[in-house]
């Protein structure tokens, strides 16, 4: 699920969750609305997923 692997994330990085939004979907309550139930569609979880292989790969290179 999207949420698990944003919040692994977000404990790796010690990034707050509206932080991760802005940086990630444009939108600071993009987690908060995850945890509460909301349903992304495929490809935004696609770019979700590209901008935590693009940070990991800047922050550990």
């Amino acid at each position: 699920m999207l949420i698990r692997r944003i919040e692994r994330f977000l404990r790796e990085f010690d990034m707050p969750a509206t932080k991760f939004g802005r940086l990630a979907a444009h939108d600071p309550r993009f987690v908060l609305d995850l945890r509460n139930g909301r349903e992304p569609r495929s490809g935004t979880v696609s770019r979700i997923d590209r901008f935590m292989t693009d940070w990991r790969s800047a922050r550990h290179a």
